[in-house]
């Protein structure tokens, strides 16, 4: 008997429930063997190359590359030893099932039972008049809906037949004076049938509304009507009147990609069920920006004044563990190294990579994982290990000129570090002069279920001790 297998959406994560063949490595009819690149599959962050687990045959392919996404566990391609016939393959491709990945119920867990509607209370009945004047169905209907007297209603209608607009104007109020427009006291006449906004442009300019006559459904005044007694604005001496036409304004629909749908849904998640609060410091960093291009040029590396912050970030959170956390239900996981999520804007939205156990690393290998993690997410590469375990996320806007933000917080984690532009600011001298100094913004959004106030102003005073003194980085 031949061997077939299938190939399925694999699942990585609790999370994944989709993925999209971002691009076949293999051609129908192709032979592979073990450890060969199959395929990329692009999930909701990340693509993650997929490899052979065994040799065999590429004898049909279901689902082609850049496709729609398809849901955990469906059948991709079909996998077989080149003595299978097509008559074998599609038998096996009709009596495939794909395994219900769905989290199952509690056991014994009953949906309750829906409780039986009460009945509806019923409903008022109207008040029958009997009348021998000539009058509409609906208007009657109308007045027996309210309860209305017909008797003192004139009708309008042809032959004095009281029509809806007759019995709808003798409901409404009677007039009373109200400021309108431009402070302007004006009567708000219950016998003028006129829109709001005529009623409105009518009192800003002081027309009449009662010497008009509507041109709109049941002679209701419109607004047009009362634009038409409006004078024109006088054009500007030397300027010759020109009408202003509006054109068309269409919006573009563009529906969410599945990257923007996922941020979308962890940040509304987090932003309403952890309990937030920010922490605000600057410091100094003349030292920083000097000691940045002594250090590069002596380490041979193009560091980034992101890679600093990062990397007093870690040792930061190494002196205080308590900010060093995951909070997982009702326990927190604390860490000996500080794994630190930099956040990158890619093409394919929002992602975190995380430099692994930062505070070991010097700041020249600092900043090469941070380039091959940042080249990763442009490109689209980024596995669920670049992704997953932070302890901690720095956010970075300084560079496109923000002077302060508040970020939300990337659970697991406790706490994320919003960082703004570098900006020349006065400050008084010892002495009662004035100096300029550069100083940097920096936002602390903690979560409050896991870290208080003041371990996280303690963490602060370290970090701004560490910037204002880079030499301690090097320590």
């Amino acid at each position: 008997m031949a061997d077939i297998r299938p190939f399925c959406m694999p699942k990585w994560g609790i999370e994944m429930t989709e993925g999209t063949i971002a691009e076949w490595m293999v051609k129908e009819g192709d032979a592979f063997s073990r450890g060969q690149t199959l395929c990329l599959i692009e999930t909701a962050k990340i693509t993650n190359e997929v490899e052979a687990e065994y040799d065999a045959v590429v004898r049909r392919m279901l689902v082609g590359a850049g496709g729609d996404a398809q849901p955990v566990g469906a059948l991709l391609a079909v996998f077989a030893d080149a003595a299978a016939s097509d008559a074998e393959i599609d038998a096996f491709v009709a009596a495939f099932k794909p395994a219900d990945t769905a989290v199952a119920a509690k056991s014994g867990a009953a949906a309750p039972a829906p409780s039986a509607a009460a009945p509806a209370p019923a409903a008022a009945q109207p008040k029958k008049i009997v009348t021998n004047r000539p009058i509409s169905p609906e208007a009657l209907r109308l007045a027996e809906a309210e309860g209305f007297d017909l008797a003192g209603v004139e009708g309008t209608g042809r032959g004095g037949r009281i029509t809806y607009q007759d019995v709808h104007q003798a409901l409404r109020p009677e007039a009373r004076p109200v400021l309108k427009g431009a402070a302007q006291l004006v009567e708000d006449n219950a016998k003028v049938f006129a829109s709001p906004l005529a009623r409105r442009i009518a009192a800003l300019h002081g027309i009449d509304l009662a010497a008009l006559t509507g041109t709109g459904p049941r002679g209701r005044i419109s607004k047009h009507d009362v634009l038409a007694l409006v004078p024109a604005p006088a054009a500007p001496a030397g300027f010759a009147a020109a009408e202003f036409v509006a054109v068309a304004n269409p919006a573009q629909v563009v529906p969410f990609d599945r990257v923007r749908k996922v941020v979308a849904r962890r940040l509304t998640e987090a932003k309403q069920q952890i309990p937030h609060f920010y922490l605000r410091v600057s410091a100094r960093a003349d030292e920083l920006v000097a000691l940045r291009k002594t250090a590069n040029l002596v380490l041979g590396c193009k560091a980034s004044i992101n890679d600093y912050l990062v990397k007093a970030v870690a040792m930061a959170l190494v002196r205080h563990p308590d900010v060093n956390v995951q909070v997982h239900g009702e326990e927190l996981h604390r860490f000996p190294h500080a794994d630190v999520s930099i956040a990158v804007a890619s093409p394919k939205g929002l992602v975190t990579p995380v430099v692994r156990q930062a505070d070991r690393m010097r700041i020249d290998q600092l900043a090469a994982e941070s380039r091959r993690l940042i080249d990763k997410a442009m490109a689209g590469r980024l596995s669920m290990e670049d992704m997953e375990g932070g302890t901690f996320s720095v956010s970075n806007l300084g560079m496109m000129g923000v002077e302060q933000f508040d970020a939300i917080i990337n659970p697991p984690q406790a706490a994320i570090l919003a960082v703004g532009a570098v900006t020349r600011q006065p400050v008084e001298t010892a002495d009662g002069d004035i100096a300029f100094e550069s100083r940097i913004g920096l936002t602390l959004s903690v979560d409050h279920r896991a870290i208080d106030g003041a371990g996280g102003a303690m963490f602060l005073q370290t970090l701004k001790g560490l910037i204002e003194a880079p030499e301690g980085l090097f320590a």
